[in-house]
């Protein structure tokens, strides 16, 4: 049955969820907030949908760069190295981001019938993200539930999965990882270096996956 709503990236987690759970999802939604690599990814969440015949809509969100202080929205150079669980990665925060996607996304939903908002956060991201924790899903996915009709709920299976998890699920769906984009700089290549880069290698070499992504300097 056709009842969910996906909020789609383009990147590795939102993929494979889109893959994973394709016989629910009626729409697969992306947002354009302005970030470094919103141009870089959401050709592949395109892509993807149109493979899957999916239904697929970006929705531009131009006051979040014009208002909001991180540095996914400030340019590469201001993008730090290293993992997540490092202090410097809170610079990559966009406040409240996800609070305002999933919104939206049920909003959507609600519009066009579907009773499930669904979302690829893991557990890799609890550290650094506050609306990526479990607290937050049950929270949102309470109010949601209470503040529609059709009583909406959000869906975030990875929740508590490592990413070397979601990419053996991605291993077993069969997708191709190169036709996905991780990298905060957003270039014409991933640069290897930054937090999602570093997290993707570990990810993929993890889950028995040879890595064909192009990286700055590897070519």
């Amino acid at each position: 049955m056709k009842d969910s709503l996906l909020i789609l990236s383009g990147g590795l987690d939102s993929t494979t969820l889109l893959y994973d759970e394709q016989d629910r999802i009626a729409l697969a939604v992306s947002f354009d907030y302005g970030s470094n690599h919103n141009a870089r990814e959401i050709p592949f969440a395109q892509l993807h949908c149109q493979r899957l015949g999916i239904r697929h809509i970006v929705i531009p969100l131009p006051f979040m760069a014009r208002y909001f202080k991180s540095s996914l929205l400030e340019g590469s150079d201001a993008i730090p190295d290293g993992h997540y669980a490092e202090g410097n990665m809170q610079s990559t925060v966009v406040p409240f981001r996800n609070g305002i996607m999933l919104s939206i996304a049920v909003g959507i939903a609600e519009s066009n019938g579907l009773t499930r908002v669904m979302m690829a956060n893991h557990g890799g991201d609890h550290s650094v993200y506050p609306d990526c924790t479990p607290q937050f899903v049950n929270a949102f996915s309470q109010a949601a539930q209470a503040g529609t009709y059709v009583h909406v709920e959000l869906h975030a299976p990875y929740t508590n999965l490592t990413k070397a998890d979601i990419a053996r699920r991605g291993k077993a769906l069969g997708i191709d990882y190169s036709e996905t984009w991780s990298c905060y700089r957003g270039g014409t290549h991933h640069c290897g270096r930054c937090a999602t880069c570093t997290e993707r290698r570990e990810a993929l070499a993890e889950a028995g996956i040879t890595d064909t992504t192009e990286y700055e300097n590897e070519e």
